[in-house]
């Protein structure tokens, strides 16, 4: 299955909002600027980004002088991969590295752990799991189900134990093993509880002093959250300064353009994309791919 059939519902929701917009016709006027600014934002871009494509379109629209409206659409794709922020190399392919994965309940965390395991494993990588989410029972069980199904170990503790000592655990025991990839699943916080981001705060300063690798922090989003996953990036990132993003369930419900927020706005690479239940569907991020898929060809969809 293609990208742009995964992708399909959120293709479905952008072109009924643009068939809406490109019922008043091919004029290019201040009304047609003003309503694609409107309709970006609907599909989840957030104002900001939504801001700057309008502006980087009217731009190119002056500068060659487009004839109309579907013109215009044929450019935006192309102008939408241009907002994402590009990381310098894919911090998973680092060798040896640490991730951290945060982020609120629900949001995939250690299902993504879980599937990057397996495909470091598949990719010849000595693999570790370390099971941080201290405070869910079912989240320790559940990675423990990947670690079997993939042979990957998993470093655990009891439940309600410290979850920086975890962390401190989990480096101790990379190092024996020389593990060249550790994956460490923490517990979800809602962003809005300044206690329990303090707390992660503390795990992710314990972790980078004790390990002798890098140590990267990644936000794991779900995609159908909406503008809201755009103000849990903003707080995540102000507390613990996030080096990417996976976002997860894009298959779903998800309008598409919170991925365009959330980078542009914040300057944080997508890293991966969830976009269905098997290991094969958490896919590396390409920003012209999924700009094709969401926005390309709109001209065939009016």
């Amino acid at each position: 299955m293609s990208l742009r059939e995964r992708l399909a519902r959120a293709r479905q929701s952008l072109t009924e909002s643009m068939n809406i917009l490109f019922k008043r016709g091919p004029e290019v006027d201040d009304d047609f600027w003003d309503e694609l600014e409107e309709t970006l934002i609907l599909a989840d871009m957030g104002a900001q980004a939504a801001s700057e494509i309008v502006e980087r379109l009217r731009d190119t629209a002056t500068r060659k002088a487009l004839p109309d409206a579907y013109a215009v659409l044929d450019l935006l794709a192309e102008t939408i991969e241009g907002l994402f922020a590009q990381p310098e190399q894919d911090l998973f392919e680092e060798s040896p590295v640490c991730v951290l994965f945060v982020g609120i309940n629900g949001a995939g965390k250690t299902t993504t752990v879980g599937k990057l395991a397996n495909q470091g494993l598949a990719q010849g990588r000595r693999a570790l799991i370390g099971s941080a989410d201290t405070f869910r029972a079912a989240a320790i069980e559940q990675l423990d189900v990947w670690g079997e199904r993939s042979g990957v170990e998993v470093v655990k503790r009891e439940r309600g134990a410290d979850p920086a000592s975890v962390c401190y655990d989990v480096l101790e025991r990379a190092e024996a093993l020389g593990s060249d990839l550790v994956l460490i699943d923490t517990s979800g916080r809602l962003h809005t509880s300044a206690d329990l981001m303090r707390e992660l705060e503390k795990v992710v300063s314990v972790t980078r002093k004790r390990a002798a690798m890098p140590v990267r922090v990644v936000l794991v989003i779900d995609a159908t959250t909406g503008q809201n996953g755009l103000q849990q990036a903003r707080e995540f990132d102000r507390a613990l300064g996030l080096d990417g993003v996976v976002m997860t369930k894009m298959d779903g419900t998800a309008k598409g353009g919170i991925a365009v927020a959330v980078s542009h706005e914040l300057q944080l690479p997508i890293l991966r994309m969830g976009v269905g239940e098997s290991i094969e569907d958490l896919q590396a991020f390409d920003a012209h791919a999924f700009a094709e898929a969401l926005f390309g060809e709109m001209r065939k969809a009016q």
